[in-house]
């Protein structure tokens, strides 16, 4: 008989011990105290399955709301660029600006992580280097 049946054989002993221990063995594998055949079924996915004429499950007025809102959002942003524009703002200095804050920010990382290595040297935390290089912890 094969592994974790209960028939004759040298198994018989080791699985019946096993049963008194706490509970059945399925393929030499325990299982919970309880459960049993039927709640190791096919798995059934808690996601509805789409309708007929719907590949991926969405309906067609879920679309339409998703657009409108699309639209709305679109509208919204086409009224603050007129708003900056109005003030003075060109395209190119706002898009000049965003990558001076992209290499502001990519150079504060890279101080940041050199910080943290020399923390380490040290045994200190980053907390306690802040003053010895005059940087205020809001930086």
């Amino acid at each position: 008989m094969g592994e974790g049946s209960a028939g004759p054989g040298p198994r018989s002993l080791e699985t019946r011990a096993q049963i008194a221990q706490g509970g059945p063995v399925w393929g030499g594998r325990r299982t919970e105290p309880g459960l049993t055949r039927s709640c190791r079924g096919a798995f059934r996915s808690p996601r509805p399955s789409p309708k007929s004429g719907q590949a991926d499950g969405t309906s067609e007025e879920s679309l339409h709301l998703d657009i409108q809102k699309l639209k709305e959002k679109r509208d919204m942003l086409d009224e603050e660029i007129s708003q900056f524009i109005s003030e003075g703002y060109s395209v190119d200095e706002l898009e000049d600006h965003i990558t001076q804050l992209h290499e502001y920010n990519d150079i504060k990382d890279v101080g940041q992580m050199l910080m943290g290595k020399l923390a380490v040297i040290r045994g200190v935390t980053t907390k306690e280097l802040y003053p010895e290089f005059g940087l205020d912890m809001n930086d």
